[in-house]
């Protein structure tokens, strides 16, 4: 059996070498991409140990198996077919028909929608509560139930680049025996690493910083190999698996997350700071600014403030005209990529909750996400200069 679980001491050497089978296949120094999707068998005890694509356990999955588990500082992990598939598949693991879970009040809009919209079909209830920068842990208690199991939270939230006061989190989680999942697609483990203080289970969007090109879809579990197992049973029920040439991609692009997030990082606080001074901006959402709400929280927490931003300009027509006129950025939804990225999550992310919810989130048509890539930062600060003048 091939040993996939070397690691290494520091992040940025468990991106490029953990996980790895060394040497790899006729001394290939990347993995192949493994494109069968069964396997001879051999001496199998059980059903998960057949190997088949399905079941993720190719030799693409275990290298991208071993190399997440290794950079989360965590046991064990799996990758999925795409961030939903991830987020799906772990809830229904540890929530059951007759159950109740917590969830940040302001999420993903995908992540809203699976629990607003299917919930109730697989017969267990939510509540959103408020977990931004201020908020009162004491009145989480009041959504407490005697079958609440998991609560669900983002390390940075979207489209608002809130953080909230996670560790207080894990406390509360800890102190009513609930299983913490959190989401740190927008931090990335560059930034934050959610396992080392405190929680049970990370989720990713494998198809922004991980995978980092805007080619593939993708998700990604990780924690205990008690926790993880029971997502794989889950998630071999159904059915969202990754097929190999996106583990390929997938890998490949994570040798470079640690590159790309320092410069996203860096790209991302000029930029806001140029924003908060622009007269046709009305609000800055990023936490590397020193008045920001959630400002003193990414601090103690984060080891970088992330490349998403978000900003309100003076009137949704300003807005409007902003999209119209930016050069680099791509006007597309999804972020993480290379390439700067800008979008109205009002008729993108959260398109599909009702309009009076939006508004009531602060996700307004003058709300304009920008997803920071690594270009050249002058000539990013001189195109937002134009495009708002």
């Amino acid at each position: 059996m091939t040993d996939y679980s070397k690691r290494y001491k520091t992040l940025a050497t468990n991106l490029i070498h953990a996980g790895a089978p060394h040497p790899n296949i006729e001394g290939a120094v990347a993995t192949p991409v493994f494109q069968s999707a069964n396997y001879l068998m051999s001496d199998e005890q059980t059903y998960d140990a057949v190997r088949y694509i399905r079941l993720n356990n190719t030799p693409n999955h275990h290298v991208l198996h071993n190399k997440l588990a290794a950079i989360e500082s965590a046991e064990s992990a799996l990758v999925t077919s795409s961030g939903m598939a991830a987020i799906s598949a772990s809830i229904l693991s540890f929530v059951k028909a007759g159950d109740h879970m917590l969830a940040q009040n302001t999420l993903y809009g995908g992540t809203q929608s699976f629990l607003d919209d299917d919930s109730a079909g697989f017969g267990f209830s939510f509540d959103n509560i408020d977990v931004g920068p201020g908020a009162d842990s004491s009145a989480w208690e009041k959504s407490l139930r005697d079958n609440t199991k998991v609560i669900y939270v983002e390390g940075i939230s979207n489209p608002l680049i809130e953080v909230g006061d996670l560790r207080a989190v894990v406390e509360f989680a800890k102190a009513n025996n609930l299983i913490t999942i959190l989401d740190n697609t927008f931090a990335t483990t560059v930034n934050f690493r959610p396992i080392e203080a405190g929680f049970d289970i990370v989720v990713h969007s494998a198809t922004k910083y991980l995978g980092g090109h805007s080619d593939i879809v993708a998700g990604a579990v990780i924690g205990s190999t008690e926790h993880i197992d029971k997502v794989n049973h889950k998630l071999l029920h159904l059915g969202g698996s990754l097929d190999p040439h996106a583990c390929f991609l997938l890998e490949r692009g994570m040798k470079t997350l640690a590159l790309r997030v320092e410069r996203q990082n860096s790209n991302a606080q000029r930029l806001a700071e140029f924003l908060a001074k622009h007269p046709a901006v009305r609000k800055v959402n990023y936490p590397g600014l020193p008045d920001d709400p959630s400002h003193i929280n990414a601090k103690s927490l984060f080891d970088g403030f992330g490349g998403m931003l978000s900003f309100y300009a003076k009137d949704d027509a300003t807005a409007g005209r902003f999209l119209d006129s930016v050069t680099i950025p791509k006007y597309a939804a999804s972020l993480g990529g290379v390439e700067s990225l800008v979008v109205r999550p009002s008729m993108s992310t959260h398109l599909g909750i009702a309009p009076e919810e939006r508004v009531r989130l602060g996700v307004t048509d003058d709300l304009i996400r920008v997803s920071v890539g690594i270009e050249d930062v002058e000539e990013l600060l001189a195109d937002f200069k134009q495009a708002l003048s």
